[in-house]
């Protein structure tokens, strides 16, 4: 079964600094239809201005998953922490029993567009972690990149779930497959191009919840990037 939620019909505000959508209910924006997909609680397409970002503020108990597609975006946390991440990177925090950042662009000249995701823990109260990867594997086609899991396998970043992040670029006509094990389910997100995911079409912002079939299939109509997700 595929459920297709297309790029125009999520959650969309611009306010001028930020232009972000919403593929789920998030802030001001509630949709009792897409509240999330199993522990997939979050995902936000941002694009921030050169200058600009969001404040201090504060999280807890939630795995969030920050990917940059172009540009660059700077992070402070209460942890110490301090960098910039930009594309080819994962940047990884679990909030915990509770964390403040800020994430702002350090650029003066050119936007930084990202995809950030929340995933509930599989537990609350957890001490808070900040993690950061290059994944060289990214600038390749062809192939699905592990970039989180919840043991941490093939050099991804270890998350407090029993889910997995992959991400891919596909030149035309290239497909991957990957297994859905007993129970479990995908979300896929294109985040450019177009294409089919088990024949059904998707652009750059659709995204699809695919659940009660052994595999996922997807060809690249064009070049195209995407996100899948493997929840329990």
């Amino acid at each position: 079964m595929i459920e297709i939620r297309r790029s125009r019909e999520r959650g969309h505000f611009d306010h001028g600094w930020l232009d972000t959508y919403h593929t789920f209910s998030f802030a001001d924006y509630h949709d009792p239809r897409f509240m999330g997909f199993r522990a997939l609680r979050v995902i936000n397409e941002d694009r921030v201005k050169p200058g600009e970002g969001f404040g201090t503020h504060g999280h807890r108990d939630m795995e969030i998953i920050t990917y940059v597609m172009s540009g660059e975006l700077a992070h402070k946390d209460s942890m110490g922490n301090g960098s910039v991440i930009g594309p080819g990177e994962v940047q990884y925090m679990a909030a915990g029993t509770g964390v403040e950042h800020s994430e702002f662009n350090p650029s003066k000249l050119e936007a930084v567009h990202l995809m950030q995701i929340w995933i509930r823990p599989d537990r609350r109260g957890l001490a808070p972690r900040y993690e950061q990867r290059l994944f060289p594997s990214l600038s390749e086609t062809g192939a699905l990149t592990m970039l989180a899991s919840a043991d941490g396998r093939n050099g991804s970043i270890r998350i407090n779930q029993d889910a997995a992040l992959y991400a891919a670029s596909l030149a035309e006509g290239q497909t991957v497959e990957h297994a859905l094990g007993p129970g479990r389910a995908a979300w896929l997100q294109v985040l450019r191009g177009t294409a089919s995911l088990n024949e059904e079409i998707l652009k750059a912002g659709d995204g699809a919840g695919v659940s009660e079939t052994a595999s996922v299939r997807v060809t690249a109509a064009s070049e195209a990037e995407f996100l899948l997700f493997d929840l329990a």
